[in-house]
């Protein structure tokens, strides 16, 4: 079935309308919409790592939120903006332009449904900007509508354990915690026997890359041919599993929060001017 690593009783889509008509508190109800991609992923991962880990995360803290904290899950968007992967085989991606329009129109379609809270939980290194620019879009459209675009992993979790400061650096793609995870979530898609470790040469100016990451434009291929930025070697199903574990506990909360809280509620303006309708402090939960 489509729910995939979403719970079934969290899937929105297994709903009728007159059902998602009938929920109560829908403007507190947060929707979460995974946003992946299909990309290379060096020769020892799937090219559906980025989707897999957005909505495998997302699911599990889905499935572990309290009985009385309204989420629910769409359908995961399972391509994205890989253009810096073009140049393997299995990369499918869109332009920026259409994954905005794409967010965009989904974040329409959740608002026309009478919900307000919506996190676009993004798996993918190299769509934020479009992510961000989709949330500001809407929000400019809907004064009471809050979007949070944020990335999976950027929550507290226990990948920090398991790396070496050279991964914690500089890694950025196919290394070891995307690995660990991906043995976790799809253990019968890693095959570690072709796993390579690969960095990118250090970055010259400390002024503008402290950490050494590229501070200019970049594609994959010019790290070399396999594709990997970082280190997966070492990587295990149990660290994977405790990341998962320590990572799907911080969106628990992530997600309360999000149901819980009030934000700033404005009208629409006409062109230029900015009306402010309310702000409630607190929760009423």
């Amino acid at each position: 079935m489509m729910h995939g690593y979403i719970p079934p009783h969290r899937f929105l889509p297994y709903l009728s309308w007159t059902e998602i008509d009938a929920l109560p508190d829908r403007e507190n109800t947060v929707i979460v919409l995974p946003v992946g991609a299909i990309e290379q992923h060096g020769p020892h991962l799937p090219c559906s790592v980025d989707s897999v880990i957005a909505s495998g995360v997302l699911g599990k803290a889905l499935e572990k939120l309290p009985a009385d904290v309204r989420a629910f899950g769409l359908a995961p968007i399972t391509y994205g903006k890989s253009d810096e992967h073009l140049h393997f085989p299995g990369t499918m991606t869109l332009t920026g332009p259409t994954l905005l329009a794409v967010v965009t129109e989904i974040g329409e379609s959740v608002y026309r449904a009478g919900f307000r809270k919506l996190l676009l939980a993004n798996g993918h290194g190299g769509q934020p900007q479009v992510l961000e620019m989709a949330a500001r879009e809407l929000r400019l459209r809907h004064g009471d509508f809050v979007i949070v675009p944020f990335h999976v992993s950027r929550l507290p979790n226990a990948s920090g354990k398991f790396i070496s400061d050279q991964e914690r650096n500089q890694a950025m793609h196919a290394g070891h915690s995307e690995t660990a995870l991906m043995l976790a979530l799809a253990p019968d898609t890693v095959h570690m026997e072709r796993a390579v470790a690969n960095f990118p040469p250090v970055f010259p100016s400390k002024l503008l890359s402290k950490d050494g990451r590229p501070a200019c434009a970049w594609t994959a291929r010019d790290f070399g041919p396999s594709g990997v930025i970082g280190d997966p070697n070492g990587a295990t199903r149990e660290q994977g599993e405790e990341i998962l574990d320590t990572l799907s506990d911080s969106w628990v909360e992530a997600i309360t929060d999000l149901f819980r809280m009030q934000w700033v509620v404005r009208d629409v303006p006409s062109w230029g001017h900015v009306h402010q309708r309310g702000h409630v402090e607190g929760g009423t939960h």
